[in-house]
């Protein structure tokens, strides 16, 4: 034996666990199963709901889809990407936050935009009923 010591299965570390204090998430053939059958339910519900006309109110759909968009972001980037609080010094919970603000930030503007392109583009919008009214008390 040398004076380091050996390596072997006496240490409690064998195959896949030697690596387990190195700060690299490692994830097994279950993690990434649990992950592929959240992301195809986190896929599924929304794609049903839309095509089955179970939610007739575009908002509350609109709605729907954005909380399972953000979850199945989570999901990828905890089941696939290996994201937690204990990797890395706690970089990539720090990038966790990050994205959140980020998604959160790209999807309000999103509606935001979507929003005011709906109500300014649109023929019959607030600015036609006000000109009519307009028109009318002038003739």
């Amino acid at each position: 034996m040398s004076a380091f010591g050996s390596h072997d299965s006496s240490h409690g570390h064998d195959g896949h666990d030697a690596h387990a204090g190195d700060g690299i998430p490692h994830a097994s053939l279950r993690d990434y199963a649990t992950g592929f059958v959240l992301s195809v339910l986190l896929t599924a519900v929304p794609f049903g709901l839309v095509m089955g006309g179970a939610v007739v109110s575009p908002a509350v759909i609109a709605g729907v889809i954005l909380v399972f968009a953000a979850l199945q972001i989570v999901v990828h980037m905890v089941y696939f990407l290996h994201m937690n609080p204990r990797s890395e010094g706690g970089w990539n919970l720090l990038a966790l936050v990050f994205t959140g603000v980020l998604v959160v930030i790209v999807l309000a503007g999103s509606l935001w935009v979507m929003h005011h392109m709906n109500s300014n583009m649109m023929p019959g919008g607030h600015d036609a009923h006000a000109e009519h009214a307009a028109s009318q008390s002038v003739l």
